[in-house]
């Protein structure tokens, strides 16, 4: 929380103290917690700090570039510390209660289940991120299913976080992509909500057949007190009708505000995670749930977080030193011996290299933050915002394939099953939206 305060004055003053500062905090912020990291976690973390520090020492970099290094990723921290506050309406009984109800009701075939779960995957995951998963899984649950249907259901909750990652203000991704490079989340979202659709279509379509008839005996994977009525909720199986202005109402403020504040996307974010849910709550006179979401937030949601913290400010520092060493001025003298343009070959090797990296376990965070941070858009022959699509595009895919995200971590835990066997089937999909990344970016520079 000091971090993103820090942070968030640094951006409203421009102070260059500040700068130093938060750069001194990053340090510390890492120092206090790689000890308390285990596993793949700490190996990653590690060689990016020793990586690091390793390139900032052989360019002899002054304490300016040190601190600022370290405070690449300050952006993605301070989102974490406010923007899971506007999961705190989603979580109001009643709308859970009445989506389980629509589920039980409305949602019948096996087509309507698997694109109902996506896409309410995608639409709770812009808001609560990861969360949503655990939530749309024992709506999705709410009446036992067939073994295959599980499956399906599996690859459902994947793809639909990762369509959230394509175009939700309130992810990592976004914050990381727009602050670096400049770009205006409202410039970028009729390009990104075209891109979603087509990855909606692609998935529905690579699992159509096996939607239709799915196999295996039918499992019952719900809690026992998971269908127990909520007292006060009437029993319309109708979409929470409250829930969708809500939901509305967030984004209609995110663009509205961008539009008149010449402020950093992660600030407006900021500022509206605190006010929405809490002028929401109010207005439905439940500011005792906002006062016990704010208090869990800090007591359990940021604790809980630490693992990704730090990995994210050491991937940040880790991309700032290769940033300072130049490499970005390097790379079109690199491409120019391939018989394609320059823009297209680096798209390709974006994608392909993003896709290696998540197969083994990387998380498309260090890749991202190293183009978005260290390679002018201009060098490689693209606009800022071609550019952000593109990362933003590169996320998304890679998301679900790889077994180091959170998303396959906490599907395993709920389906019993590895992360590998929960990240194969999405293989087919990465692929295809690869193929379909490429031509989209060619699409939009015709």
């Amino acid at each position: 929380m000091l971090l993103a305060t820090v942070f968030i004055l640094q951006q409203f003053t421009r102070w260059e103290v500040l700068t130093d500062v938060l750069g001194v905090l990053v340090f510390v912020a890492i120092a206090i917690l790689l000890p308390r990291l285990k596993g793949i976690t700490l190996y990653l973390t590690s060689a990016f700090v020793v990586g690091g520090v390793a390139l900032m020492l052989v360019q002899k970099a002054d304490a300016d570039m040190w601190f600022g290094a370290a405070g690449m990723n300050a952006t993605i921290v301070t989102l974490f510390a406010f923007a899971p506050l506007f999961g705190i309406p989603v979580r109001l009984p009643k709308y859970v209660a009445a989506l389980q109800r629509f589920y039980e009701t409305k949602v019948q075939s096996g087509v309507a289940l698997f694109a109902g779960t996506q896409l309410l995957t995608q639409i709770m995951g812009a808001f609560i991120n990861v969360g949503s998963i655990s939530v749309v899984y024992h709506l999705a649950f709410v009446k036992p299913r067939e073994a295959g249907m599980s499956k399906l259901l599996a690859n459902a909750l994947n793809r639909g976080f990762a369509g959230a990652i394509l175009w939700s203000p309130y992810f990592a991704a976004m914050a990381l992509i727009t602050s670096a490079l400049g770009v205006r989340w409202s410039e970028l979202l009729p390009y990104l909500v075209v891109l979603t659709l087509l990855s909606f279509l692609v998935s529905m379509a690579i699992d159509f057949r096996k939607l239709l008839h799915p196999e295996g005996k039918v499992e019952n994977r719900q809690s026992e007190d998971s269908t127990t009525p909520i007292e006060g909720v009437d029993g319309r199986s109708g979409f929470p009708i409250g829930l969708a202005v809500y939901l509305i109402s967030a984004i209609a403020v995110i663009l509205i505000m961008e539009s008149f504040i010449d402020l950093p996307m992660v600030l407006i974010t900021c500022m509206t995670a605190v006010t929405v849910p809490l002028i929401w709550c109010l207005f439905q006179g439940q500011s005792a749930i906002y006062r016990e979401g704010i208090v869990n937030h800090i007591q359990v949601t940021l604790p809980s977080l630490k693992k990704e913290i730090t990995l994210f400010l050491a991937a940040g520092f880790f991309s700032g030193s290769i940033g300072a060493t130049g490499i970005g001025d390097y790379l079109p003298a690199l491409l120019e011996p391939i018989p394609l343009p320059i823009w297209l070959s680096f798209s390709f090797m974006v994608v392909i290299l993003m896709i290696i990296s998540s197969l083994i376990g990387l998380h498309p965070i260090v890749l991202v933050t190293i183009f978005a941070t260290g390679i002018d858009p201009a060098a490689v022959h693209m606009s800022a915002n071609d550019y952000a699509i593109l990362l933003l595009g590169g996320w998304a895919l890679s998301n679900p394939i790889s077994p180091a995200s959170a998303v396959n971590n906490l599907l395993a835990g709920l389906f019993k099953k590895t992360v590998f066997e929960l990240a194969s089937p999405n293989y087919k999909y990465a692929a295809c939206m690869a193929v379909l990344l490429l031509l989209f970016m060619l699409a939009i520079r015709l």
